[in-house]
């Protein structure tokens, strides 16, 4: 060997053993099984969510027709009746209004929940609309009123870290069962109705915009939000890429020529 060449292990770059190969193309392996089918979750989310989308668009925009009543109260699922357009007739129990906190398009205030109590007997909460923070609440006086709006599953326990307080009155979710509870009511329904805009004196569009400080506002309704997040598409490709990655980097380890025997 002449004096000047290098040690075989220098002159040559570092490869890997067969056996580390293996063992890195079963890990690649898990990998890309792992996201491939977090890809196809994400896909069939994506179906599920279009789905979604659809039947809420039919509902919202739909006729109303009439809140389901008592018989039907078991057999409600957010799948089969949220969001659809129902209508009610019955009188407010305005001594058993509550305020929920709410943030809207409006800024920071209530919902204004009272219950209506129909010809039947049962009671249903209604969601007049928004007030802002500090404002007295306009009544209407005690007579039948029909009420359209969407039909909302109740929102028991509270906000994000803050818990419904009936003793104090304080409410932080559309929770149906603790209001009722909390005013003494009886065969309360299991859902909640958002008043529409156009309900009349129950919140038009635009209601209380003109009152001073300090005058009783209209609850302003129709302020529902149906919008959904849908970015299952994205998370799909996402996944699929990081797949195709680790495909990539099995191909490229494993072509990597091993330790000679």
């Amino acid at each position: 060997m002449s004096p000047t060449a290098a040690p075989p292990s220098l002159a040559e770059p570092r490869r890997r053993s067969r056996g580390l190969q293996v063992v890195l193309m079963l890990a690649g392996v898990l990998l890309m099984v792992l996201f491939l089918a977090l890809g196809s979750w994400q896909v069939q989310r994506l179906g599920w969510k279009l789905d979604l989308i659809e039947r809420v668009e039919q509902r919202v925009h739909a006729p109303a027709t009439p809140a389901p009543g008592p018989a039907q109260w078991p057999q409600i699922t957010a799948r089969s009746d949220e969001y659809r357009h129902v209508s009610l007739r019955g009188q407010f129990l305005y001594d058993k209004t509550s305020l929920v906190q709410a943030s809207t398009v409006r800024g920071a205030g209530f919902w204004v929940l009272t219950p209506l109590r129909t010809a039947g007997g049962e009671v249903v909460f209604v969601n007049r609309g928004f007030v802002p923070q500090r404002a007295p609440v306009a009544e209407t006086p005690a007579t039948e009123v029909e009420v359209q709006g969407l039909l909302r599953l109740s929102e028991p326990g509270g906000g994000f870290l803050r818990h419904n307080d009936p003793s104090a009155q304080r409410w932080y979710s559309r929770d149906v069962q603790a209001l009722a509870q909390a005013h003494g009511l009886s065969a309360a329904a299991p859902y909640f109705i958002d008043a529409d805009a156009s309900a009349g004196d129950l919140g038009q569009s635009g209601a209380g915009e003109d009152a001073k400080p300090g005058q009783p506002q209209q609850p302003v309704a129709g302020l529902t939000v149906v919008n959904f997040t849908n970015n299952h598409l994205v998370y799909a490709l996402t996944w699929y890429a990081l797949a195709l990655m680790v495909a990539g980097a099995m191909v490229y380890a494993w072509r990597q020529k091993p330790y000679p025997i």
